[in-house]
């Protein structure tokens, strides 16, 4: 068993590092900038797909709702950008909104440190209020599941029915520049790529960390036995509501790395729709290991886009069908189908041990 533990652990730190080598060493170099900034985007759903991966797989807390945290840090982002496109004007929605003044809300996103940590600081204080309001009262299952997707709901609604402020149906687009950087050019959209695997690395180590610890430990237990925890003296709606904030986080820096990779920030990539769709992401990759999450986050949005080019009129029932496929070939998701076959080589591999040998006894017959 130690042995077989052993080789879990060289086998996950030698995946690491191979997909670490393969997109920042080879990716750059065989794909065009074009199908790179796809990769890039397909990373930050991936990011997002591994908060969800900690708090449904390892936490048990099914949330539909990703796309608000998503949402809240992408458009953290898009409004410094846009006001710092503006300088001392408007943005562009707003003139064309019949706005004159530029309303409260947006002008502390001038300066870049207050945008930067609204990114993190916005998600997860929305978590927070979410998790005690409904942690406390034991609300869990199909039940959280159905409250986080309604407040995605919700959030849609308002960001549509807010012209004005937010852009609307339209959202926020048309950014000149990045940091100095214009997006138009290859070297920031290599760039861009870069950043995004750096901080999809060093959050899945972090992620990997927070689940090795105690409170990983805890974590789990909660997700596998809620009233038992609370009986040996633990508050599980803490360790949630922890959990819960710490996956609305990853989400949120996740929709700010989204917004000057692709350009655009919307209500349509806020929606139900889209959060079921890294919810089955991370059902298809695996939602018990983190790597199987980011894995369905990056196959799920490839998908996407390869069979839409390639079938625009039936991309939708060949996606589906492969959804099918998957969940009924692997029921933990393609993580856990190359976990059991990674065990089942190892097994093989272990030499066994030596039987003792039997000694046979020989019986006086008393004369």
């Amino acid at each position: 068993m130690t042995e077989l533990l052993a080789s879990r652990k060289v086998r996950g730190y030698a995946l690491f590092v191979g997909v670490a080598a393969l997109l920042l060493a080879v990716a750059p170099g065989v794909l065009d900038p074009f199908r790179l900034g796809l990769l890039a985007k397909y990373l930050c759903f991936a990011i997002a797909a591994l908060g969800i991966g900690l708090a449904w797989g390892q936490g048990g807390m099914m949330t539909l709702g990703q796309g608000v945290f998503f949402g809240l840090g992408g458009y953290a982002m898009g409004m410094f950008l846009k006001l710092h496109d503006a300088g001392d004007g408007l943005p562009d929605f707003m003139t064309w909104s019949g706005v004159e003044e530029l309303p409260a809300l947006w002008e502390p996103f001038r300066s870049p440190v207050f945008a930067m940590s609204m990114v993190v600081v916005l998600p997860v204080a929305v978590a927070v209020l979410l998790g005690l309001l409904v942690f406390r009262q034991r609300v869990r299952g199909a039940y959280f599941a159905i409250l986080s997707q309604a407040l995605a709901a919700a959030f849609v609604i308002w960001l549509v029915g807010h012209q004005g402020l937010t852009g609307g149906t339209n959202g926020l687009t048309n950014f000149y520049d990045v940091f100095g950087m214009d997006p138009e050019e290859d070297g920031t959209q290599r760039t861009l790529y870069y950043v995004v695997v750096i901080v999809l690395g060093t959050l899945y180590l972090l992620a990997r960390q927070l689940t090795k610890s105690r409170f990983g430990r805890l974590l789990v237990a909660v997700r596998d036995g809620e009233d038992r925890v609370r009986f040996l003296g633990y508050n599980p709606a803490t360790v949630k509501t922890i959990t819960f904030a710490t996956s609305a986080a990853m989400a949120g820096i996740a929709g700010a790395l989204y917004v000057p990779v692709v350009g655009i920030i919307s209500p349509a990539l806020l929606g139900v729709v889209p959060s079921l769709e890294l919810v089955v992401a991370v059902a298809i990759g695996g939602r018990f290991a983190l790597g199987g999450a980011i894995l369905g986050g990056v196959l799920m949005n490839y998908a996407h886009t390869t069979l839409s080019e390639n079938w625009a009129e039936g991309w939708t029932y060949l996606q589906g069908g492969l959804f099918i496929l998957v969940i009924m070939l692997a029921p933990k998701g393609i993580a856990g189908l190359a976990g059991q076959l990674g065990d089942l080589a190892a097994r093989r591999r272990t030499p066994k041990a030596p039987e003792a040998p039997t000694v046979a006894i020989k019986e006086e017959v008393p004369a």
